[in-house]
């Protein structure tokens, strides 16, 4: 992989994979249109650059997590977090090898689809029905945590989104919009986190990190600024505007997608 190729999927990465977009739905888009190969094993490498920016973001947040743990006076916000991870993290370890050679998760008619049906969800999200208020994902109940966990497990088809799916899910289960999304930063973290493990304790994994060093250090380092960018713009955006935007965005993207395919 060329230099520039790492430098335009990691700013696609950093981008995509926390404005409820797609980041795999566009890297699957980018990698058809740029080589027309897949780019599994790099793509799972710069996780080190978006979670990175997750854990600088919600730096403070998660330390205070973690001191009310050790000083006994609420373990809920981890609680939660850990609920939620489980359900996706299980399936895609499990699945991982499925998921890798399949070709319904590298199709591009997979992307369209569902960039079109969750565009469709974000568009109406607001005017769905929704279970009581809850003040923050700390308070949430466990069990309206397993929910947006479960609801996570559809980020595995590409287009989907990990950040849209557990947003609406969040929403439907009474989260503000600011507060869902955080709720969905912190649930990814562990996840991302499971992602790097399996590789580095892959001997086959590790040695095409040593090969690709200097291509996956620019896409990493990419990734880490883009998604700064991206978390900071989607957190301001969220205090006022709805989701409905980016709804629009992935309709209309899926429509010329659609046309492409279909006149070439």
């Amino acid at each position: 992989m060329s230099i520039l190729e790492a430098i335009i999927l990691g700013i696609i990465q950093g981008l995509t994979e926390f404005i409820p977009i797609s980041s795999s739905g566009h890297l699957v888009i980018a990698q058809n249109f740029m080589s027309g190969a897949s780019q599994h094993l790099f793509l799972e490498w710069i996780n080190i650059g978006t979670v990175l920016a997750l854990i600088i973001f919600f730096r403070y947040r998660i330390w205070q997590a973690i001191l009310d743990i050790f000083k006994g006076k609420d373990y809920r916000l981890a609680r939660n977090v850990i609920i939620a991870m489980l359900p996706a993290g299980l399936v895609g370890f499990v699945l991982a090898d499925f998921i890798e050679t399949n070709p319904f998760f590298g199709s591009v008619w997979t992307v369209v689809v569902t960039l079109a049906v969750v565009g469709v969800l974000l568009v109406v999200l607001e005017k769905l029905p929704k279970r009581s208020k809850v003040a923050d994902s700390s308070q949430l109940p466990a069990s309206r945590a397993l929910t947006i966990g479960l609801v996570q497990v559809l980020a595995l088809i590409p287009g989907t989104s990990r950040s849209g799916s557990t947003i609406i899910a969040g929403r439907l289960m009474g989260l503000s919009r600011s507060n869902a999304a955080e709720f969905s930063f912190l649930v990814s973290i562990p996840i991302m986190l499971g992602v790097i493990l399996k590789l580095l304790i892959s001997t086959d994994d590790r040695a095409y990190m040593i090969q690709n060093a200097g291509a996956l250090f620019v896409g990493n380092l990419t990734a880490l600024i883009s998604g700064l960018l991206a978390v900071g713009f989607l957190m301001r955006f969220l205090e006022k505007h709805s989701l409905a935007g980016f709804g629009w965005y992935r309709v209309a993207l899926a429509g010329v997608l659609a046309v492409i395919l279909l006149l070439q």
